[in-house]
């Protein structure tokens, strides 16, 4: 509001000097060019004869003005009825004719003077007051200074009236962002307008809805967790129980058997929680935001994670047949994801079956790394959902694992920038894919395999 007031005060201020002077220069100027063709005509005025003396025809018509006669001594004639002229030296050295002429203001009268030679060493000198038009330029100034004050605080006005409805919005989404500090209420900030200040709080809008997610992932995350923590922790703590009660002084003894279940029993559940916290942390790990991507040979990855199948499951044989295909990420993500579809492969292969693993092109700048079990394959309705976190099918849940395995597989391949899906070959089994951009790598980098 104040940097307005002041601009316009300052084009003002410019505008009427610049108004002002220009009138008044054109005034003095014109008020001039009309007193020089007044003495020019004087001059030039016939005289008139009296019984006394003859005196020009001018002194008859000088109401408006004074005029009179300088003679080179320093007489002055003038009119009986009116008042002379002021003079001086200027107006001497024209009668004299040192000077062809002389124009000058008077200070002490406040009139201009202006003298002519009207020969035989006289000058005709007239004089008229500059009060007339004194007076105008004042009344400019006036009206100048009216209009420009009037001008600047209807400026200030309207500037304080566009600040105010500009930061009205502004001073909405501070409070807004201030209540969202204080309470964490992330609902989203009414949208009014469509300026830029409207597009800011849509931009805001979208943040609180990320935030919002984000924090309910984390609470489904928590809980699921949770409840996937407590039922081997729960069995943990009754075999513990048992352990410790079958110590105790006159306590049933427990056979070796029994106590060999149990014991192995509590391995289970140990590398049960370890295998689950193992895989939230490896989800925590790949939220975390990255920049050590690199160029990755996907044929290499894949080989890797083979060997590590190989070595955990001698019992099934794999396929492969790999297409070279290269692509910007992180190997040990990839790796990790390929591994956990081969580990999710062998859960529901029987021994003595194959798991097939292949990595092709689809020629639309994407290449899909598919792993085929011989298992039983998916029910329709577990399709859109086996990768969900904690997510276990029915037929899963008698089996080893934490439900966050096929989880990280889509964390990995969103993060890389592909899809993942899931399917059930014609030929029975369930066919899990990841599908990842990139460019064909060297043609002899992948070679087809199988052990």
């Amino acid at each position: 509001m104040l940097l307005v007031a002041l601009c316009v005060g300052c084009t003002v201020a410019l505008v009427s000097f610049g108004a002002y002077f220009t009138v008044r220069d054109n005034l003095y100027q014109s008020f001039d060019e009309n007193l020089t063709d007044r003495a020019e005509a004087a001059v030039r005025s016939p005289t008139v004869e009296s019984r006394v003396e003859s005196i020009p025809g001018a002194f008859l018509v000088s109401s408006d003005i004074q005029v009179g006669l300088l003679t080179a001594s320093g007489d002055l004639v003038y009119p009986r009825a009116g008042n002379p002229p002021p003079w001086g030296g200027s107006e001497l050295a024209v009668a004299r004719g040192v000077q062809n002429s002389s124009l000058r203001t008077d200070e002490s009268t406040g009139m201009r003077v202006i003298a002519l030679p009207a020969g035989n060493g006289v000058a005709m000198v007239l004089a008229q007051s500059l009060a007339p038009t004194e007076r105008t330029l004042g009344r400019l100034a006036l009206v100048l200074l009216f209009v420009g004050g009037a001008g600047i605080l209807v400026a200030t006005a309207a500037g304080t009236a566009v600040a105010r409805a500009g930061l009205r919005p502004v001073e909405h989404l501070t409070s807004a962002t201030e209540r969202v500090t204080r309470t964490m209420d992330l609902r989203p900030i009414p949208v009014s307008g469509d300026d830029e200040l409207a597009r800011l709080t849509h931009s805001f809008n979208t943040m609180l809805a990320a935030v919002a997610e984000s924090q309910e992932r984390q609470r489904r995350l928590v809980a699921d967790a949770g409840h996937e923590l407590r039922t081997p922790l729960t069995s943990l703590r009754t075999n513990l129980e048992l352990l410790l009660a079958a110590n105790r002084e006159g306590a049933p003894v427990l056979s070796e058997r029994d106590r060999a279940d149990i014991e192995s029993d509590i391995r289970g559940q140990l590398d049960e929680v370890t295998q689950l916290i193992g895989d939230l942390s490896e989800l925590a790990r790949e939220d975390a935001p990255k920049d050590t991507d690199e160029r990755v040979d996907l044929v290499e990855i894949v080989e890797r994670a083979l060997d590590r199948a190989r070595r955990r499951a001698a019992e099934v044989d794999f396929r492969a047949d790999l297409n070279p295909w290269v692509l910007t990420g992180d190997p040990s993500t990839l790796e990790r994801a390929v591994l956990n579809l081969l580990d999710n492969a062998v859960k529901f292969s029987p021994a003595g079956s194959t798991v097939g693993v292949s990595l092709r092109p689809l020629g639309d700048g994407t290449a899909v790394v598919e792993v085929a079990d011989a298992g039983p394959g998916m029910a329709p309705e577990d399709l859109p959902r086996v990768f969900d976190r904690f997510y276990r099918s029915s037929e899963a849940r008698t089996l080893p694992g934490s439900g966050l395995g096929l989880a990280i597989v889509k964390q990995a391949a969103e993060r890389h920038g592909g899809t993942v899906y899931a399917t059930n070959r014609p030929e029975g089994g369930a066919l899990m894919t990841i599908r990842l951009p990139g460019i064909p790598g060297d043609p002899g980098a992948g070679t087809p395999a199988s052990s």
